[in-house]
């Protein structure tokens, strides 16, 4: 093995992903397949970097909504403790829902399909 010659991978499922991120049809799959998850268009690279961030922000909310309903219902809190946490998560979600709207994004379009492994939200 020479170590000055570049090393190369070259699988069936890199080159199938290469061709998808380029837009030209992948041997074996239908002609119309399904569309991209996430459009990844020099035009649309904002909303679509947008889309990703918000869905990632809006699952740790909901994690963190369901860490926080999970310490209320084991008393590990005190009332007051519960009221911050409660107005700190409404505003999460208004800020979330806020951005969701300056990018012009639906509810739904936070919700990305994981193919096998169902909706991500």
């Amino acid at each position: 093995m020479n170590p000055a010659a570049p090393q190369q991978v070259e699988s069936r499922a890199m080159s199938d992903f290469a061709r998808i991120m380029q837009g030209a049809p992948v041997p074996g799959r239908s002609p119309g397949g399904h569309p991209p998850r996430i459009n990844l268009d020099q035009d649309h690279l904002k909303n679509s970097l947008g889309q990703l961030v918000l869905t990632l922000v809006k699952l740790l909310h909901e994690l963190l909504e369901r860490q926080g309903i999970r310490r209320i219902e084991a008393g590990s809190l005190t009332d007051d403790q519960i009221e911050r946490l409660g107005l700190t998560l409404m505003r999460q979600a208004q800020e979330i829902d806020w951005l969701r709207q300056e990018f012009g994004l639906a509810e739904e379009d936070l919700n990305l399909d994981l193919g096998p492994l169902g909706q991500i939200l």
